[in-house]
């Protein structure tokens, strides 16, 4: 039986599997071109989570596409608005077509004699090979099957319904119900004053707390200039003052922490009033971006618990009674619903398992070569966001710096290129930089940073811009090769 063969293959379907697949058929139409995504529809993340006010936590100014103008009222838009943007961008540019759905990948094996990827891939139930020249995962960065869920001491004595927001069940009934919402992170923030409107009552339950800006829903600024300009002029100026908006807070926060945290202060403060505690519920241990910043549109949250709907505990679970949480602190909380809006399990490429030339090969011990190659995995790419600011700002970079890189060795003549590591012993980092426990607890399964360049990853989108989108291709460290790959896939042609 013959094998299906790409020349470019992209893992993931969502909203950095459809920007790879537009760079990709605009700067390398004649590159054969395959997206698979292991579920049954676009999307991604907005269409994997379902719980009540689902939306983004940036701009969409800036979330979105550079080549796609968000053209919605609200800058900060909810899930079914964004999922509705994302097909309707795959619809609009023909990247739908190239999409293969129910594909699951399983392991990949590069041959270096054959200049490819060989890939053993689950199809309704049964397994099929296939190959590719080069592999982009745009898969993300966690499990789809499954949220994290804490060992909570006595859950078992728990009568009511105990819900992951990650598998929101579309036919709970939580009118008139006790809430009790674990968790103080973005899902918490947002779940909170959306179910608030018709719970009894709602308790965020964390066992410490974030630091939470609210920002307007609507962007004032754009909309004045959507009226005055052309609408992709209208899009890049509001998207570079959005970039520089928020370079401009997280340098704050990393260089001047304590006038960061004041500010911050200040503004939850005139939000939820004089009278409210500020002090445990909203004083985190950590300085402004050791964590993500949580962002509320409106100040929502801030004002379900001004107004009584909702209210905020910092302490530890004890254990829990049939209807209720047991607290450390003696406290005991009513419960028909418990929340668990624990954070996410991560897990690298898909959970992919990688070979090269019969050695398997451990992401985790891998290095991240320009925050987009793994070193010793030769033409493979993983799309990597940024963390402190929209995921797309680097998403689109990165795929930009694919498309320089297969257009280059096609000039030259190169079959492959892998990154590799000079020096064994160089120092060791995580590659994403943040303390939040979702992280902390799978650090060891992804790709780490050198102590420079080119490995180590900004958080820096102008530094970035300049790097992958204009810097040099070539480097000592990224090595190229000549091989005869099938089809000559990647060989100079007319």
């Amino acid at each position: 039986m013959s094998v299906e063969h790409f020349d470019v293959l992209v893992v993931g379907a969502g909203l950095s599997g459809i920007g790879a697949g537009y760079h990709l058929k605009t700067r390398c139409p004649e590159r054969s071109l395959a997206i698979f995504e292991a579920r049954e529809s676009i999307g991604g993340t907005w269409d994997l989570f379902r719980y009540p006010g689902v939306r983004s936590d940036s701009d969409m100014f800036t979330l979105g596409y550079a080549f796609r103008p968000w053209k919605a009222g609200k800058a900060i838009a909810d899930g079914a608005s964004i999922l509705d943007y994302i097909r309707d961008t795959a619809r609009a540019f023909g990247i739908d077509r190239h999409i293969r759905f129910g594909h699951r990948i399983l392991s990949v094996a590069w041959s270096s004699p054959r200049a490819l990827w060989q890939l053993q891939v689950e199809v309704g139930g049964e397994l099929r090979g296939f190959t590719c020249n080069f592999l982009y995962l745009c898969s993300g960065y966690y499990r789809y099957d499954a949220g994290y869920l804490p060992a909570f001491p006595g859950i078992e004595r728990f009568q009511g319904r105990l819900v992951h927001p990650q598998q929101w069940p579309q036919d709970l009934d939580y009118k008139g119900k006790h809430i009790v919402v674990v968790g103080s992170g973005a899902t918490a923030v947002t779940l909170v004053p959306n179910l608030a409107g018709e719970a009894a009552h709602v308790t965020m339950l964390q066992r410490s707390p974030s630091y939470v800006l609210s920002l307007p829903d609507a962007d004032a600024l754009a909309d004045a200039l959507r009226r005055l300009l052309p609408e992709k002029l209208a899009h890049r100026l509001v998207r570079a003052k959005n970039v520089l908006l928020s370079l401009f807070m997280y340098r704050l926060c990393r260089h001047r922490p304590a006038l960061a945290k004041r500010l911050i202060r200040g503004g939850m403060r005139r939000h939820l009033g004089e009278d409210f505690p500020l002090d445990p519920h909203f004083a985190p241990s950590y300085q402004p971006w050791d964590q993500r910043l949580c962002l509320v549109p409106n100040g929502d949250l801030f004002r379900a618990l001004r107004q009584g709907s909702a209210s905020i505990v910092t302490d530890h679970i004890q254990g829990f009674g049939e209807n209720s949480v047991r607290l450390a602190s003696g406290q005991e909380l009513a419960a028909d619903i418990l929340v668990a809006a624990t954070g996410l399990e991560l897990v690298p490429c898909g959970g992919i398992r990688f070979e090269v030339d019969g050695r398997p090969v451990a992401v985790g011990d891998t290095y991240s070569y320009k925050g987009l190659m793994m070193s010793g995995l030769p033409n493979a790419a993983v799309c990597v966001g940024y963390t402190h600011a929209s995921w797309t700002l680097r998403a689109d970079l990165a795929s930009l710096h694919v498309c320089r890189l297969l257009r280059y060795m096609r000039r030259k003549g190169y079959s492959h290129c892998v990154a590799q590591v000079e020096d064994p012993a160089m120092q060791r980092e995580p590659l994403l930089d943040l303390q939040a426990g979702y992280i902390l607890r799978a650090a060891h399964l992804f790709s780490k940073q050198g102590p420079g360049k080119p490995w180590r990853q900004k958080q820096n989108y102008l530094g970035d811009l300049l790097d992958l989108k204009y810097g040099r291709l070539e480097h000592p460290s990224l090595k190229f090769h000549r091989a005869t790959p099938v089809g000559q896939a990647l060989h100079p042609g007319t």
